[in-house]
């Protein structure tokens, strides 16, 4: 790391990840659609969309060996060619090469869904790893938010990639936007430079090589030592991206009950992904200079208001503020979780222990949606979004207990 810029080494980072993301963000809305052509049912089509958070959930623990094994800038790159591989994989189902059965090419196309998710696991697990190392304490938030700010730059401006092509090719004209995004952000991984590996102390004599490598801690081990950490400030984390994953869905869907055009829908949708974009690096900056629990009990507290005050909105007007509201707070904690993450993740087993972190980060992103189903089946859509905002409001009470105040890392004692 730079003395006089402590940024620079994130920076080489910062492209590829946006680069990436581009490459999700343009699959991402051609997924469902590419089911149903398929043959697939509306229910089936809806959970194929879910099949990159699963994949994302299995792959946590074997990304995590790979970065201790291999090294975060290694990692990177071969996650990022494993993603390409997914997406073509899909491209492929969807375009029709492989001269099968629907059924069989239902098939393949799931398992393309799969594979990027499994590599998301490892390109966003060693990415934070990296940053967490390269960029010194100080400036970590910043580091983290901006990184934030990539990955939403990304989600914003592959859909509009996925549908240039789409309006050339069809349908697999997304794929083969995710495809090439994917392959060119492995490429742009080749830039990154390796980690340095830390040496002994100046002055310290050298002493007899080790017989051998020193054991790595399981993910069971790093779970037991850290366990307070984790069914608390865990908890927290969990509730925050409940909300978040729901977020996506409570615009569109109430949109939809107040009988808006689907441009209107896409320009309010829009607005509030522009919102979120613009907090990005001021979030990391007051994370940096007012500490971690600031962000934290704004970011939950200003996203279960906003969605809280979705159901009361009747007209366009209103809907839009809300949906603001939504944005500003969830951007408000734009890097939030990998901060705390990188805070929390111990030296010694920094790849492990942010797979902990991220299997409970995508366990609520994906019991989320299921949590707005569930409830809206039962009690209707108003009363869903009002139960998640309560899980919001739940996740800013713990992360306000949790959290100790003022600037530095959140693993100091409080």
């Amino acid at each position: 790391m730079t003395a006089g810029r402590p940024l620079a080494a994130a920076l080489q980072v910062y492209a590829p990840s946006a680069v990436y993301s581009v490459g999700v963000g343009a699959i991402t809305p051609a997924m469902a659609p590419a089911a149903t052509a398929f043959g697939a049912s509306v229910a089936v089509a809806a959970a194929s969309v879910t099949l990159v958070g699963v994949g994302s959930l299995v792959a946590n623990a074997p990304a995590a060996h790979l970065a201790a094994r291999a090294g975060e800038r290694r990692t990177i790159i071969a996650s990022a060619w494993t993603g390409a591989l997914g997406a073509l994989l899909a491209w492929a189902a969807v375009a029709g090469w492989l001269s099968v059965p629907p059924a069989a090419g239902l098939a393949v196309f799931f398992l393309g869904l799969f594979v990027v998710g499994m590599a998301g696991a490892g390109f966003n697990l060693a990415r934070q790893s990296y940053l967490a190392v390269a960029v010194p304490a100080s400036h970590r938030a910043r580091a983290m938010s901006t990184l934030g700010g990539t990955i939403r730059l990304g989600l914003f401006a592959g859909p509009f990639l996925g549908a240039g092509l789409q309006s050339l090719s069809g349908l697999p004209g997304a794929f083969a936007a995710g495809t090439l995004a994917m392959a060119l952000a492995a490429g742009g991984s080749l830039a990154i430079r390796e980690l340095p590996v830390p040496g002994p102390a100046a002055g310290t004599p050298p002493g007899p090589a080790p017989d051998a490598t020193p054991a790595l801690p399981t993910l069971r081990s790093l779970a037991r030592e850290h366990r307070r950490v984790l069914a608390t400030v865990g908890v927290a984390v969990v509730c925050l991206s409940a909300a978040r994953a729901t977020r996506s869905a409570v615009i569109p869907l109430w949109a939809t009950q107040l009988g808006l055009s689907p441009a209107a829908a896409s320009a309010v949708y829009g607005l509030t992904g522009l919102a979120d974009l613009l907090m990005s690096y001021p979030s990391g900056l007051l994370m940096d200079r007012r500490g971690r629990r600031v962000v934290a009990v704004s970011c939950l507290a200003g996203l279960g208001l906003g969605l809280a005050l979705v159901p009361l909105s009747g007209e366009l007007g209103w809907f839009t503020a809300a949906a603001l509201a939504v944005g500003l707070g969830n951007g408000f904690g734009s890097g939030i979780v990998m901060t705390l993450g990188a805070d929390y993740s111990p030296p010694r087993a920094r790849p492990q222990f942010l797979a902990l972190w991220r299997l409970q980060s995508d366990a609520g992103i994906l019991a989320g949606p299921a949590l707005l189903s569930a409830v809206t089946a039962l009690a209707g859509l108003a009363t869903a979004i009002w139960v998640v905002a309560g899980v919001a409001g739940l996740g800013a009470v713990v992360f306000a207990r949790a959290l100790p105040g003022g600037p530095g890392s959140a693993a100091r004692s409080g």
